[in-house]
């Protein structure tokens, strides 16, 4: 899976997950912008995805652009911005997401308004703006960062889960929307990816999973990575769990 020549945006690729996908981008010789509002965390990732052209003698650009996706003005500065450095966009990745785990008695109008804007308008925004460049240039894809806890809750989950299964349904909408563009738009439900502290977990924490452990954000890393290569073409409107099988085993209490 060889990106030379493509260029990939990444929201929300501070860390974590969004971090481990610009990395595995940055490795197969993909052009990146990173997508971030913070400052700090998004030229950190920009600095360690440059010292792998030393390190690794990889062939790769990295630019940091700070963007917020509450604001629509900062989505299209991004979108811009990148076709003024790079001349196309080829791929995006919606992964810039926030949550707050209240009781839905404690919620406020305020916080729900919040999620949504980031988790919900802001993809849809930046799968608008990144598909009228796309589709100058022939195509490209778009991958739609969203959750298992799409398909099923823990309690106080109502506005994450309500912005994430959403996401489910703006993906396909757009995928058809798109189709006559060559754009793909696939989404990815991740499970359990430890992002923090993966050698602290329990035994049993990896043994609940089929599996036999808990994941990591390479592995949605690398699932990106599928789902955009040109290759794939015939994959769109499609939505891909990856939880090492913890959403089909049934429990009983």
């Amino acid at each position: 899976m060889i990106f030379n020549n493509k260029v990939v945006i990444i929201t929300g690729a501070g860390q974590g997950i969004g971090e481990a996908i610009a990395m595995a981008y940055a490795r197969k010789g993909a052009s990146v912008v990173i997508a971030e509002k913070e400052i700090t965390t998004g030229e950190k990732v920009a600095q360690a995805i440059l010292a792998l052209q030393d390190s690794e003698s990889i062939m790769t650009t990295v630019h940091f652009i700070q963007t917020d996706v509450r604001s629509p003005s900062a989505i299209v500065h991004l979108m811009e911005k990148t076709y003024e450095l790079y001349g196309r966009i080829d791929i995006l990745i919606n992964n810039a997401a926030i949550s707050f785990w209240k009781s839905p008695y404690e919620l406020s109008v305020e916080e729900w308004d919040e999620v949504m804007e980031t988790n919900l308008r802001g993809y849809f925004l930046c799968a608008r703006e990144a598909g009228k460049y796309m589709k100058k240039t022939g195509g490209g894809s778009i991958v739609n960062i969203a959750s298992t806890r799409a398909l099923m809750s823990e309690p106080n989950s109502e506005a994450y889960g309500a912005s994430k299964g959403a996401i489910l349904a703006l993906t396909h909408a757009l995928a058809l929307s798109f189709a006559s563009d060559h754009i793909t738009v696939n989404a990815i439900n991740p499970g359990w990816i430890e992002t923090k502290s993966y050698d602290t977990l329990l035994k049993q924490d990896h043994l609940q999973h089929p599996s036999q452990r808990v994941g990591k954000p390479e592995d949605i890393a690398r699932a990106c990575l599928f789902l955009t290569q040109q290759e794939n073409d015939f994959i769109t409107a499609t939505n891909l769990v990856i939880d090492g099988g913890m959403t089909r085993k049934m429990i009983y209490i």
